[in-house]
């Protein structure tokens, strides 16, 4: 039962906190050090030897999903969260592709059998079931520390194994980046993670607080109003947050203030400028972007401190500079770089990259990330889109992004999503999908006016719809190609494309 030497086990341990303080908050309950330490090592101890071999957490708890994660790296196994709001079919194919030695279950959480599963029926008492006819378990590299899959928003979701040292690495250049060289001052706050602790955003941040020794808030779902309630009653004043839910803090009425928070940073999915403007204009709360991938095994640019006192508003948009030991290249399709100013594909070398990306790493070890981007001349890194979200109207290329900026200036548009539809004369063509602000009935014609005036023509969405809201991933990015499929052109639009 021990814990790779120097490996993430050791962030629980050498928490800086007495261990009669909490350490961990969750929606009803919230663990001291101590009693946080206890338990993972009374699962460690369950978990039997699973050296090598990953442990599934079915997550439908954070607090049970951080202790199942501390004590499979304190039994010197590799942490494989599952989402516990998958389906039953999703939850044994995701169990079944990762070969786990054993599954760690919630009380509500379904294991299909065939796994030997321990499944905690009241806080900390925990009984087993073994499958006698199982298979073999998986087995990793004495430094792997934790298999994430990808967010899947462009294809099916892929296992990505993240090593003790790179997750530990990237945390720690992030956290000297923050503090621009100075040792911490005063004590740490409390770190509020939106994010489930199935994703590597929820995880990543679990990490980053324990790593500069701050106790966590948990928020296994999002909600707007508990979430300005733990603001205030933590005293947050800063946190990170998914643009999708800085959308529904703008939009719920009930959300007037988030004092005392002074700084947002974004995660999870790039954040348009007109998003960041109408939060900073509501709450008076300053917005930063950042940059990363599950691949590169970290946070790979953002914003420093300096920066903010140095450019402000002037880069609203941008995801910030490159973190030391990165190097950020735009490309062309055929992998020349370009200039600064040009948008291109965004290639980066990260000392913390997985290894786990074959096929799209060059020579020099850039890996190729499918997003679109440009560098200014102050080394600001731009997010444009996806190179797999660009529109190819006739030949003429667009970038959905800059469609939907637009579109989300009209006074009756909350949010916008534009995909590229098949089309059989021109092979796509643009759609938008419009989510109406509360209260408004968008008029199509007049929004394909509005769009008409700032863009080119072929730019201008052939259609539109109306939605509630767009299907997105747990993290918040829009599944364009689930839109795109559950709603094709009619073919009185085609024919209207075609005159």
């Amino acid at each position: 039962m021990k814990s790779t030497p120097g490996g993430l086990a050791d962030f629980l341990i050498g928490h800086p906190a007495a261990r009669d303080t909490p350490v961990l908050y969750g929606v009803d309950d919230e663990l001291t050090l101590s009693a946080l330490m206890a338990a993972a090592r009374v699962l460690a101890g369950r978990l039997g030897p699973v050296g090598g071999q990953p442990v599934a957490c079915v997550v439908d708890e954070g607090v049970r999903a951080v202790t199942a994660m501390f004590a499979t790296w304190l039994a010197g196994g590799v942490y494989v969260p599952v989402n516990g709001r998958l389906t039953a079919r999703e939850v044994a194919a995701h169990l079944a592709a990762s070969r786990p030695a054993v599954v760690v279950a919630g009380p509500g959480t379904h294991v299909p059998d065939g796994f030997d599963t321990l499944r905690e029926r009241e806080p900390g008492v925990w009984t087993a079931a073994c499958a006698p006819d199982r298979g073999e378990p998986a087995s990793f590299g004495p430094d792997a520390a934790i298999v994430i899959r990808t967010s899947g928003t462009t294809g099916a979701s892929k296992p990505v194994v993240l090593t003790h040292e790179g997750v530990r690495d990237g945390i720690d250049t992030v956290i000297a980046k923050l503090r621009g060289g100075k040792a911490g001052g005063r004590a740490p706050m409390p770190n509020l993670i939106p994010s489930s602790q199935a994703l590597w955003a929820g995880a990543w941040n679990l990490l980053f607080a324990f790593r500069v020794g701050a106790p966590a808030i948990l928020m296994d779902r999002f909600e707007p109003v508990a979430y300005a309630a733990l603001v205030r009653r933590f005293g947050i004043r800063s946190t990170v947050l998914a643009p999708a839910m800085m959308a529904m803090l703008v939009e719920h009425p009930d959300v007037v203030d988030l004092g005392p928070l002074r700084l947002v940073r974004s995660v999870t999915a790039p954040l348009a400028p007109a998003q960041a403007r109408a939060f900073h204009g509501k709450f008076g709360v300053d917005v930063l972007n950042s940059y990363g991938q599950t691949e590169l095994g970290s946070e790979v640019a953002g914003w420093t401190a300096a920066d903010v006192r140095a450019f402000g508003a002037a880069k609203l948009g941008a995801v910030g500079r490159a973190h030391p030991g990165v190097d950020i290249r735009i490309a062309a399709d055929d992998g020349t770089p370009l200039p600064p100013g040009e948008t291109g594909e965004i290639w980066i070398r990260s000392p913390f990259a997985t290894g786990d990306a074959e096929g799209r790493v060059d020579a020099e070890g850039h890996l190729r990330t499918g997003d679109l981007g440009r560098l200014d001349a102050d080394g600001f890194l731009w997010i444009e889109g996806r190179v797999s979200d660009m529109v190819n109207r006739g030949g003429l290329k667009i970038v959905p992004q800059e469609v939907e900026d637009v579109l989300r200036g009209h006074p009756e548009v909350a949010d916008a999503c534009v995909a590229g539809v098949p089309d059989a004369r021109l092979g796509e063509v643009p759609v938008a999908w419009i989510r109406p602000r509360a209260g408004t009935t968008p008029d199509e014609a007049a929004l394909a006016e509005y769009a008409r005036r700032e863009l080119a023509g072929y730019k201008v969405p052939v259609a539109f719809r109306f939605v509630a809201d767009f299907p997105r991933t747990e993290i918040g990015k829009v599944l364009r190609r689930e839109l795109v499929a559950a709603d094709p052109l009619t073919e009185r639009e085609r024919e209207r494309n075609a005159t």
